[in-house]
């Protein structure tokens, strides 16, 4: 598949300099290793940064929009808020099924707010799904493990393919 893919690294410390961005560099390596071209971009916590990002990412024509981090409990934790504005639908049992796959691994998975969802089509730009994942390295390529072979498929149906 030759989708375009963004990938926001959100981080006060990755998009400041103070931190190596390993879990988008993560996301990166595996999305390549599928076929996928891949953009990225690094922003701060925070809900309006994550919004303007992925508005960003939508306009340029990105079908699959990966976020990592900013899906925890503490303060700064605002990517559901920068994203839930931006989606048209929610996909509930994508995001349940990540939360399940990764709480097989570590019970902090649980306390992931993480959203899944979709952009409808317009004339402006294609369909995109959108997708939450954590911050960290290992929940990172967790989540694309269990969302890559599905990627494709919804891809199509929001593309307005039959079932």
């Amino acid at each position: 598949m030759s989708d375009t893919v963004h990938v926001i690294t959100v981080s006060d410390r990755v998009s400041s300099g103070a931190r190596e961005d390993v879990s988008g560099d993560a996301a990166v390596e595996l999305l390549q290793a599928e076929g996928h071209t891949v953009t990225t971009s690094l922003v701060p916590d925070g809900a309006d940064a994550v919004e303007a990002a992925l508005r960003a990412a939508l306009a340029d024509g990105a079908r699959l929009v990966v976020t990592t981090g900013g899906t925890g409990l503490s303060p700064r934790d605002r990517t559901p808020e920068g994203t839930a504005p931006v989606l048209d639908r929610e996909v509930p049992g994508l995001a349940e099924l990540l939360r399940a796959e990764g709480a097989r691994q570590t019970p902090f998975a649980a306390i992931s707010r993480g959203l899944v969802g979709i952009v409808d089509a317009s004339d402006e730009r294609p369909g995109a799904l959108v997708v939450n994942l954590p911050g960290s390295t290992k929940g990172v390529t967790q989540g694309l493990q269990v969302l890559l072979p599905l990627v494709g498929h919804v891809l199509d149906q929001i593309s307005g393919g039959d079932h």
